[in-house]
C-alpha cells in the first residue's frame, strides 16, 4: 500500500467536493490502486490548516460548513497563514493540488515543482498563459503537471489529446467550452432578452455574480488556448482573437432558428490560430448543445471526426477530473 501526501488549496465549492470524493471513495482507491491518500493541508482565504499525520476530512468538510472559512477551526488544528508559495515550500506533500481561481498561481505551482512536488489543477490562467515554464519545468523534474479538470471538467478530453491517437495528427478542433453561456443562448431561444437570461442564470447559481469571465468569452477562451498548447504548441491567451455573446441579438436568435440552428459560443482551435465566438450550428451538430453539456469535435487525418462530449460544469463532475489526476499523479510517483 502507497501512502501519497497531499496539499489541497482551495476549499470552496470544487475544493470541498474533491474532498467528498477522496472521503467516499477512500476503500476503492486502496482496493484499486493500492493507493492511499492523507490530506496533510487545506487552505481557504482564511488560512492554510496544516497537520502532518492527516487532517480528518469530514470534520473540516462540516467545520467549513458551519463557519464557512476555516480559521474558525481552533480545537485540534493550528491555522497558519502562509502565502501559497510559503506552504509548497513548508508544508511536506508529494502532491500539490490547486482548485483555485488564483490567476498568479503558476509562481507558487513552479516553486512547488522546484521543491520536487507533483502539480494537479483545475485553474486555467496559470496554464493559459504560462504554459511553456510549467511543462518545461515539470519535464525537467521529471514530475507529473496534470490538468484534466481545466477543460470540460471530468469529461477527459485532455487525456485523450495528451495520450491516445498517438498515430494520428490533429488538423484542428472545435468545441463548445462554455455551459453559462449555453444556458443564456437557450432562454433567449425560449423568448427572454439577453439581461433577463442572465439574471436567471445567476438566479439559478448557474452564473456568478461576476459573469464577465464566461459572456465576454474569457473561460472558453482559456480553455481554447490550453488545447491548442497540447495539440500545436504553446500560445498564450493574449494570442487569440475572443468575442463573447454580449452583443447577440433577439433578431439574430430567430434567424438562426429559421434555418433550423442555433447560437453556441464555439471555440475553433488550429495550428496558430484560435478564435472564440458566437456561431451558428445546426441543430444535428454534435455542438448543439444544451444544458451543463460541453462538447468537442476532433479532426484527425485517420478518423476524420472524432466527437467527444460530456459534462462540462458541475461540483463532482470537475472534482472527478481533479481525482482523476490526483490518481495518476500516485501512479506515476510510485513508478518513479
Amino acid at each position: 500500500m502507497k501512502e501519497i501526501r497531499l496539499s489541497l488549496f482551495g476549499f470552496g465549492n470544487v475544493g470541498k467536493a474533491t474532498a467528498e470524493v477522496l472521503l467516499e471513495k477512500e476503500a476503492f482507491f486502496r482496493e484499486r490502486y493500492g493507493l492511499k491518500f492523507r490530506v496533510v493541508s487545506i487552505a481557504d482565504t482564511s488560512g492554510v490548516v496544516w497537520l502532518p499525520e492527516g487532517i480528518d476530512l469530514k470534520e473540516a468538510l462540516m467545520v467549513k460548513e458551519t463557519f464557512g472559512k476555516l480559521s474558525a477551526w481552533t480545537n485540534d488544528y493550528e491555522v497558519y497563514s502562509f502565502t501559497p508559495e510559503e506552504a509548497v515550500r513548508e508544508i511536506d506533500a508529494e502532491v500539490v493540488i490547486d482548485v483555485t481561481n488564483d490567476r498568479n498561481a503558476h509562481e507558487w505551482h513552479l516553486a512547488a515543482l522546484k521543491d520536487g512536488k507533483a502539480v494537479v489543477t483545475s485553474n486555467k490562467p496559470p496554464l493559459a498563459f504560462h504554459y511553456s515554464e510549467l511543462m518545461e519545468e515539470a519535464e525537467r523534474r521529471n514530475l507529473p503537471y496534470l490538468f484534466e479538470a481545466t477543460v470540460m471538467a471530468g469529461t477527459p478530453i485532455i487525456t485523450l489529446l495528451r495520450d491516445d491517437l498517438k498515430g494520428d495528427t490533429v488538423e484542428g478542433i472545435e468545441a463548445v467550452l462554455n455551459a453559462t453561456t449555453t444556458f443564456i443562448l437557450s432562454q433567449m431561444e425560449m423568448g427572454l432578452e439577453f439581461e433577463e437570461a442572465l439574471r436567471k442564470a445567476q438566479g439559478l447559481g448557474i452564473a456568478e455574480r461576476d459573469p464577465s469571465g464566461d459572456i465576454l468569452g474569457i473561460d472558453a477562451g482559456y480553455k481554447a488556448t490550453i488545447l491548442h498548447c497540447l495539440v500545436f504548441g504553446p500560445i498564450t491567451f493574449e494570442g487569440i482573437e475572443v468575442r463573447g455573446i454580449v452583443e447577440v441579438t433577439p433578431d439574430e436568435i430567430e434567424r438562426a432558428k429559421g434555418k433550423d440552428k442555433t447560437i453556441r459560443l464555439v471555440a475553433r482551435v488550429e495550428d496558430r490560430k484560435v478564435t472564440v465566438e458566437p456561431r451558428e450550428v445546426p441543430r444535428n451538430s454534435p455542438l448543439a448543445v444544451e444544458s451543463h453539456e460541453n462538447a468537442a469535435v476532433i479532426r484527425t487525418d485517420l478518423l476524420g471526426g472524432l466527437v467527444i462530449r460530456g459534462a462540462g460544469a458541475g461540483l463532482k463532475e470537475t472534482a472527478s477530473g481533479v481525482v482523476s489526476d490526483v490518481i495518476k499523479a500516485a501512479l506515476e510517483l510510485r513508478r518513479n
